[in-house]
């Protein structure tokens, strides 16, 4: 669909025009090519000084597009039309940016919506946003064996869903069929569709008293992380937005002002949802795995039928040393030997609902469930279950990456090597290496509360013999009665590699 476009020359006039009060910054190119950016001018800042003020009426929000629905009809049908999804901040958010583009695109009888303040910011906005989801079919390739890949691949398919179903939500309006989806005369495309949500991914903030909003002219701020960030973005009593120079910094003329877009995130959700990384990033610092519930597990179904948690685990650093977490990885280590149940139980309405429990206690949040293995005498073997597992993925990925770099290095003279694409994708690629290649070696050495066993491994092979020794070594550890039965289900969860062969004789010569 075509988008008008305005020069940003105009901004401080539009800006003007709704009331939007700055104070000694604009919107200019930035002193470091880095394009667009505020940049102070005129007079040196200093003293937490309020930098902008945008007025509460101008913040795209989720409360703002429903309150603009009660005077655009056409606004308020589509939001009505696809049901749940316009109750979200970003559902209504997008809806709302392709109605103003829609209403921009057509002319004459044909105009649809109401034009508003936030209809001709738009047209401020960058044509193009540099997200990993308009990559070429040859640039995702080179994500292979990165995290990004299957977080890109997952928010590809979610897109195209979103766009299904809002064609199918929106098909029996009479103008949204003319406008967007006849043969003949519809203009909506699935790039559109990607368009508004670059829009909000790349743009929204987390604004306080508000939520997830888009806040012009605010939103034109660049990132940096640190001490480098030098003003930060609130709300203050009147329900405005402002924009505030950071305690103890201070800017003159020609200095950019700078927020942070999360000191925290990762490399690669900063390059999926800002299309860039910090030059100055030297770790990946956190990375998604996604896993898999094996086809041999026999609660398979129940599992992923209860699952309410991200099917994976976040490896993050920190402090030098690799953590993780991820409720799913117990529900993937434990089974119904060691006392996970599900029972199909009715309700007083008549119908059958699927409830799991741990013992005796139901489990109403798979992170309940991680507590409650907490509590159990067999805790280190849980937690020795899941250390195995978790370096089990880490080393497939590794392997992962390590053979797609043949089939990246084939490619390389067919690309244009000094583009930010380029430099960007084969940052990420080493730097999450680093972090898986430092998660597993911690793995190995975690210490365990039982003598580690057995010499040092060298193989796959070598390894399940030896994680099998320390499985006999913590059940001899805890005692006790019951220790054969005990030992049985330990040696049954799904997921553990197998036992070596003859292991009853690799165990009694170990002794």
């Amino acid at each position: 669909m075509h988008r008008d476009r305005l020069p940003v020359s105009a901004l401080q006039t539009w800006a003007d025009l709704n009331n939007v009060q700055r104070n000694g910054v604009a919107v200019s190119q930035t002193p470091n090519g880095k394009g667009l950016g505020l940049i102070t001018i005129a007079k040196d800042l200093d003293n937490e000084a309020v930098l902008m003020t945008v007025p509460q009426n101008l913040v795209l929000s989720l409360d703002n597009v429903w309150i603009s629905a009660k005077s655009d009809p056409q606004l308020k049908e589509v939001l009505d039309a696809v049901g749940d999804f316009s109750q979200t901040a970003r559902g209504a958010i997008l809806i709302f940016l392709l109605m103003q583009i829609t209403h921009s695109a057509l002319s004459g009888i044909d105009k649809i919506g109401v034009s508003n303040p936030l209809t001709e910011y738009i047209k401020f906005l960058p044509p193009e946003v540099p997200l990993p989801t308009f990559w070429s079919a040859q640039e995702r390739t080179f994500a292979a064996g990165t995290s990004l890949k299957a977080a890109l691949d997952s928010k590809l398919k979610s897109l195209d869903r979103e766009f299904t179903n809002l064609r199918d939500a929106t098909a029996s309006i009479v103008w949204c069929q003319k406008h967007w989806w006849s043969a003949d005369s519809g203009m909506l495309t699935f790039d559109d569709w990607k368009q508004v949500d670059a829009m909000y991914r790349s743009r929204a903030l987390d604004l306080p008293g508000t939520g997830h909003a888009m806040v012009p002219c605010i939103d034109m701020a660049n990132h940096a992380s640190g001490d480098d960030t030098t003003a930060l973005y609130d709300t203050d009593a009147d329900g405005n937005a402002v924009l505030i120079l950071r305690e103890g910094k201070a800017l003159k003329a020609g200095d950019e002002v700078s927020i942070t877009y999360g000191d925290e995130k990762g490399a690669c959700e900063m390059l999926f949802s800002y299309g860039f990384m910090e030059n100055t990033m030297d770790s990946a610092r956190e990375l998604f795995l996604d896993l898999n519930i094996p086809d041999d597990d026999p609660l398979k179904l129940a599992k992923k039928a209860i699952a309410n948690a991200a099917p994976g685990f976040k490896l993050f650093l920190k402090e030098g040393s690799i953590g993780w977490e991820g409720d799913f990885v117990w529900l993937v280590c434990v089974n119904e030997e060691d006392g996970l149940d599900f029972r199909l139980l009715q309700r007083i309405d008549g119908e059958k609902e699927l409830k799991v429990f741990w013992k005796d206690d139901e489990i109403l949040d798979v992170s309940d469930l991680g507590n409650l293995l907490e509590k159990e005498r067999l805790r280190n073997v849980f937690q020795l279950r899941a250390i195995v597992f978790l370096q089990a993925r880490v080393e497939q990925q590794l392997l992962a990456l390590e053979e797609s770099k043949l089939n990246i290095d084939s490619m390389e003279s067919q690309i244009d090597t000094t583009t930010s694409f380029y430099q960007s994708i084969i940052r990420l690629r080493e730097l999450e290496e680093k972090l898986m290649l430092q998660a597993y070696e911690d793995f190995e050495e975690t210490e365990l509360p039982w003598p580690r066993t057995g010499a040092q491994a060298t193989t796959t092979g070598q390894q399940r013999t030896i994680h099998w020794y320390n499985l006999y070594d913590c059940v001899e550890h805890l005692g006790g009665e019951g220790k054969g039965n005990i030992l049985a289900a330990s040696l049954s969860a799904p997921n553990i590699p197998s036992p070596p062969k003859r292991f009853d004789e690799d165990y009694m010569s170990h002794q």
